[in-house]
């Protein structure tokens, strides 16, 4: 099962891949694609840490689990491949994004350019089962992603954190915020966006502190 990952954050995770829970995870996972159908395709699993290396990250957003539909999810979190259509909180994130700096509403929900720009568009479990939302979780990669958060709290300074929805709100004990900028709000999703998502200005205070700490903006 071969898997793309950038070489550096194989060297500032390379503990973490040597920890047994880790081989216990990679053990289930390899099963998993052997015996069921799995998203996104493996050798897409770690994509978000190969689009955006370590030594160019500014921004993490972080996700919960990755799309469980056919041909949507590709390792970064919220995104879609070209031509599929947007999830609702996709749409929303849209939406906000438009409504926050006046970008269009793209035509692709495809946000590896973000990623290549410096933005880790992390989900908190890399790896589900088709049509099963959740399936993975508490299976190891948790640990292994909470290590990834804290790893960039203590080795980065002035990286934006991005956490919408409790899940996401929770990690947030990870992070050091004298040194790194946390930015919460409640989820994307349909049931919640309308209190507190859209007019949450995230965007912009993320390119704000990016500026102040003369670092590039993001061209969301």
């Amino acid at each position: 099962m071969e898997v793309r990952i950038d070489e550096s954050w194989k060297a500032v995770l390379a503990g973490e891949f040597e920890k047994p829970y880790f081989a216990t995870l990679t053990g289930f996972v390899r099963s998993e694609y052997k015996t069921h159908k799995i998203y996104p395709p493996a050798k897409l699993i770690f994509n978000a840490f190969d689009q955006c290396p370590f030594d160019q990250l500014k921004v993490v957003i972080l996700g919960q689990d990755p799309y469980h539909g056919p041909g949507q999810a590709h390792g970064l979190c919220f995104s879609v491949n070209d031509g599929i259509p947007f999830p609702p909180s996709l749409r929303n994130i849209f939406t906000e994004l438009k409504n926050d700096v006046g970008k269009p509403i793209p035509q692709s929900g495809n946000l590896t350019g973000w990623a290549q720009q410096g933005v880790l568009l992390l989900n908190a479990t890399l790896t589900v089962q088709e049509n099963l939302a959740g399936s993975h979780q508490k299976k190891g990669w948790e640990q292994f992603t909470d290590a990834v958060i804290k790893t960039i709290d203590a080795q980065k300074e002035h990286v934006v954190f991005i956490l919408w929805g409790n899940y996401a709100i929770s990690k947030r004990e990870f992070i050091d915020k004298t040194k790194h900028l946390v930015l919460t709000s409640v989820h994307p999703s349909p049931l919640s966006a309308s209190r507190g998502f859209f007019g949450n200005h995230h965007f912009s205070l993320t390119n704000d502190f990016l500026i102040k700490n003369g670092l590039e903006p993001i061209k969301w």
